[in-house]
């Protein structure tokens, strides 16, 4: 057998036994491995690493572990604290798209809700949701670790809170999404953009109560539901304004 070491950095130390977080530790194998298949038997998904540095040189995923090596891995970029950094634009230069799987469908609606693409049904299967990640580009987001073992899966961000606001949260915080958000322009339940419409246009369609009292409407482009700003409005506006400040 033969040995390299190994250590992770910030917070891809959430995949690993408290005796190896944020510590040199060596890393028994035999063959040759690429460093892909040991971060992965490590339990580290390669979609949340951005660069590998094998004794201080940068690798690709598939270098062939030599005996000794020590073995550096960091995280995507985007989920670094860099507060003190200089930002040189106002948002990030990327067009956020996500695709989430089964069990993530109210994270799906709330970021909706706070405008960001995401696609979401409750019987995608796992090649559903490679598929549609491959042909839009998409971030896929889950909680099922074999996913991101597959190599078709380049983007891909595994969440740690099993709590739907608090999983809103952690993406917007992670991804450095709060200048990204455009809330209440996507419908929360086909993810269509929404537009506005005339109201005299869907007067049939209103009930007494908010034909009278109000008079500003939009409408799904995707599914047609209609939203206006009532009671529910104001609460969800709270809600964004939470997310987004804390």
């Amino acid at each position: 057998m033969a040995i390299a070491y190994f250590r992770f950095y910030e917070e891809l130390n959430d995949f690993l036994p408290d005796e190896r977080k944020k510590v040199l530790f060596p890393f028994a194998f035999s063959g040759n491995p690429s460093v892909k298949f040991a971060v992965e038997a490590l339990g580290v998904p390669h979609t949340e690493i951005d660069m590998i540095l094998v004794n201080s040189h940068s690798v690709d995923f598939t270098y062939k572990l030599q005996q000794g090596d020590t073995v550096s891995v960091y995280p995507v970029f985007e989920s670094l604290y860099i507060g003190s950094v200089t930002h040189l634009r106002e948002k990030p230069l990327r067009n956020v798209r996500f695709i989430t799987d089964v069990h993530l469908g109210r994270l799906a609606k709330y970021l909706r809700l706070f405008g960001f693409d995401t696609l979401y049904k409750n019987d995608f299967s796992d090649r559903d949701i490679m598929d549609f990640a491959e042909s839009d580009k998409r971030t896929i987001l889950t909680r099922d670790r074999e996913l991101f073992k597959n190599n078709r899966v380049t983007r891909g961000y595994w969440i740690r809170s099993q709590h739907p606001r608090e999983q809103l949260k952690e993406v917007i915080d992670r991804l450095d999404l709060k200048k990204a958000a455009q809330p209440f322009t996507r419908c929360m339940e086909c993810n269509a953009l929404l537009e506005a419409v005339d109201k005299e246009s869907i007067l049939s369609e209103l009930e007494p109560g908010t034909r009278k009292g109000y008079d500003e409407f939009r409408r799904c482009a995707g599914c047609g539901k209609i939203y206006w700003k009532g009671s529910h409005h104001e609460k969800m506006s709270g809600f964004i304004e939470e997310t987004i400040s804390l």
